[in-house]
């Protein structure tokens, strides 16, 4: 019989606990935590941050100004182009050019055939007298007032009233002083208050040499011709039978078109002067007023722009200075915050959103401002405002832009601050 065989003694081991794992949660920085973080600390000192967003409101508001003033100076362009220079057609005498032994390439009907075309207002010929050296213009025979400088422009009726004088005492010599070779004067104002001719009650004269010559008008003003303000403007034919016909080069028709004729005047007009040799004559049309007014446009941009870009960059600078400031001070509340779980990114995205409210307040405030200066400036002049709805919303967004680049390098810096470090400190 068997016997049973003892028991092996085995020790009772602690049985193990089993571990919960313990999950921590990580931290979370919501976006509208980081708006009230941001708009914190550009409140908690308005007048640094007033100061720093002053280059972002400059830059911004010069911006929305330059292309509002472009857009409004660019209508204007194109009205006065359409009334003036676009109705303006130029014709040149260059007989001399073609045939040396050719004489004075217009005609003595000049203005009468140039007239008859379709379109045309007034058309007229001059020329600048040629006077002899010491020849000068005095405002009595001997003695008197004198301007040695004083310019004598031959010019037939139709130029005078192509060029669209503005009298201020007088009146314009016409046809009837042309055909009798009258010796008769029209001054520039301040011609006449040179030679002291402030009246034309007295019935004045100039002497142009030893000939006299009445005044019968003065102009203060043209819209075409500038030049007739500062010289002695007599009948064309009274300079012919005085002085002789013009020598060489300087002789030109002035004509005044009806708007959109222009071209077409100055394909015909040479041919109607002179069907036998139209070559003598050079047509100059009035430019492009779309391609002067894009020139002109891109001259005001490219300056103006360039300031507003200074203006950027210094706000630019002043951000990106006074966020580096903020960084410093406050490595404290920066080393505390990582220490409470804040990751680095968050750290960055807090400042970003800083410095990028700093400069979204400089870009609305500016917008505000370069919005109000173009319509000020219009109100001034009389002039329509014109600033398109595209500048206006895009200035703002170019602040916002220029805040969050100003602030990169201050919210890298901020975000590699060690929590242990900041703690010490």
């Amino acid at each position: 019989m068997k016997q049973p065989q003892p028991r092996r003694f085995r020790p009772r081991l602690p049985r193990r606990r089993s571990r919960t794992a313990v999950r921590v949660e990580p931290s979370r920085f919501t976006a509208r935590d980081t708006f009230g973080e941001a708009f914190a600390g550009v409140l908690q000192r308005p007048g640094r941050s007033a100061l720093t967003a002053l280059g972002t409101v400059l830059g911004v508001g010069t911006f929305v100004a330059v292309l509002g003033l472009t857009a409004t100076t660019s209508s204007q362009i194109d009205s006065r182009f359409n009334l003036l220079t676009a109705t303006e057609v130029t014709v040149e005498d260059v007989a001399r050019e073609q045939n040396n032994f050719a004489g004075p390439a217009f005609p003595a009907d000049a203005d009468a055939r140039v007239e008859r075309l379709h379109g045309v207002q007034h058309a007229g010929v001059s020329y600048p007298v040629r006077l002899d050296p010491g020849v000068g213009v005095r405002a009595a025979p001997v003695g008197g007032a004198t301007s040695e400088r004083t310019d004598v422009v031959a010019a037939s009726p139709g130029a005078l009233r192509a060029a669209v004088p503005r009298l201020s005492q007088g009146r314009l010599y016409d046809e009837y002083h042309s055909a009798a070779k009258q010796r008769v004067a029209v001054l520039g104002a301040s011609t006449a208050a040179r030679l002291g001719i402030t009246t034309l009650d007295t019935r004045p004269a100039v002497f142009i040499g030893t000939e006299p010559f009445t005044v019968i008008g003065i102009i203060d003003d043209v819209k075409r011709r500038a030049d007739l303000l500062l010289s002695v403007v007599v009948p064309r034919t009274t300079a012919e039978d005085v002085w002789g016909p013009p020598e060489g080069t300087g002789t030109t028709m002035l004509i005044a078109t009806d708007v959109g004729a222009a071209q077409q005047v100055a394909r015909l007009a040479p041919t109607a002067l002179r069907p036998d040799h139209p070559e003598y004559l050079k047509a100059v049309p009035p430019p492009d007023p779309r391609t002067l007014r894009s020139g002109v446009t891109s001259d005001l941009e490219q300056l103006f722009l360039v300031l507003a870009g200074i203006c950027l960059v210094i706000g630019a600078v002043g951000i990106a200075n006074t966020t580096l400031v903020a960084v410093l001070e406050r490595t404290g509340e920066i080393g505390l915050r990582r220490a409470l779980g804040a990751r680095g990114r968050h750290i960055t995205t807090q400042f970003l959103a800083e410095s990028g409210a700093l400069g979204m307040l400089g870009g609305l405030v500016g917008t505000s401002l370069g919005t109000l200066t173009v319509v000020a400036v219009a109100v001034i002049r009389d002039w329509t405002a014109v600033i398109h709805p595209a500048t206006v919303a895009a200035a703002p967004l170019l602040g916002l832009v220029t805040g969050v680049l100003a602030g990169l390098y201050p919210a890298w810096r901020a975000a590699r601050i060690q929590p242990a470090e900041a703690l010490r400190r």
